[in-house]
């Protein structure tokens, strides 16, 4: 049994969230001993498919014709693609059609949470869908006392000085917004944001938020991994302020890293991040503002303990399993 792990146009996505998801099935496939490939030209049994471009369309119905089986990765939903770039909510319900009709190529679909798992069934799909964590590779992501204050150092952080970072390109739905705004309220506190995308490409609100960033807030831009593990493990808190996600995978990165967190209560989290037990969540900006100040004044406890175990349960070696069974369904 042999894997096409296809990606079309990786060097454009190759920095977002879809890109990370990308290199994690490939180390959980070689963990799973999975035999796969990169090139199309390879011959292959299963075609497992990441992106909704034309090319990767055509690719899945010549797959089709060829009897093939299909596994296609629903990493993108309508409720995710709102809110993100410019007249993004105005061609939401075309890109709803065009991803169904994309995703009803596969034999089997991937997405990696139950909600999304429910929004796609809500979408009327009938194929067999999987809820398969994008996962988290643990080694990369374990607390690292050097890093973080290697960390602490390039960003000029004074000792004691509380650090609050974000993460995700600029767009409304990452909840830049907020951040801005909290950065604003809180001038006690070092803000850093991190991630990048062309500013020309967000809309209003992101392009507003943006002209009244406060000197307490440092927009960090694209980073590289291990700056990445600095800033979690050098941070005193992760916050997610993000209004929409299909799984979010800079929570378990903080989650492996042992970072406390606080995440806005929203529907992807409710299967398995709990309020008060392995993160804190908040509804609104004044919750989170309000959750920061109690946090901080130590009237809400550490949660990492509890944490690391969700980051455990997404582990690449449970990811490269659960894919296998898939594979080895549609091939037998």
């Amino acid at each position: 049994m042999k894997v096409l792990l296809y990606t079309e146009s990786e060097k454009t996505v190759g920095k977002s969230g879809l890109g990370k998801a990308i290199k994690h099935q490939m180390k959980a496939l070689e963990k799973a001993k999975v035999d796969y490939t990169r090139d199309e030209k390879d011959d292959y049994d299963i075609l497992h498919i990441n992106t909704y471009f034309l090319k990767s369309y055509l690719l899945a119905k010549k797959a089709k014709k060829q009897g093939k089986k299909i596994v296609y990765h629903a990493h993108s939903t309508e409720e995710d693609f709102r809110n993100s770039f410019m007249f993004s909510n105005q061609l939401a319900p075309l890109f709803k059609k065009w991803i169904v009709h994309c995703y009803n190529l596969g034999d089997a679909i991937v997405t990696p949470t139950p909600y999304s798992k429910r929004l796609l069934e809500g979408y009327g799909i009938k194929k067999p869908i999987y809820a398969i964590s994008n996962g988290i590779e643990l080694s990369a992501f374990r607390r690292d006392k050097k890093l973080g204050e290697e960390f602490r150092k390039k960003y000029h952080i004074k000792k004691g000085e509380k650090v609050i970072i974000g993460i995700g390109i600029y767009i409304e739905r990452k909840g830049i917004v907020d951040f801005i705004d909290l950065a604003r309220r809180m001038p006690q506190y070092k803000f850093i944001w991190i991630g990048y995308s062309p500013l020309s490409l967000s809309n209003k609100k992101v392009k507003k938020a943006f002209k009244r960033i406060p000197s307490n807030l440092t927009m960090a831009g694209y980073v590289e991994n291990e700056v990445l593990r600095g800033a979690m493990s050098g941070c005193d808190l992760y916050l997610f302020p993000t209004l929409e996600e299909n799984e979010g995978i800079p929570i378990i990165e903080a989650c492996a890293s042992e970072t406390d967190a606080i995440i806005r209560d929203i529907p992807v989290f409710e299967d398995w991040l709990e309020d008060g037990i392995n993160v804190y969540k908040a509804k609104d900006i004044d919750d989170f503002e309000q959750k920061i100040e109690d946090f901080f004044s130590g009237k809400l406890k550490s949660l990492t303990k509890e944490a690391k175990k969700v980051a455990e349960e997404r582990s690449l070696e449970n990811v490269g399993e659960q894919l296998k069974k898939v594979y080895e369904s549609l091939y037998q």
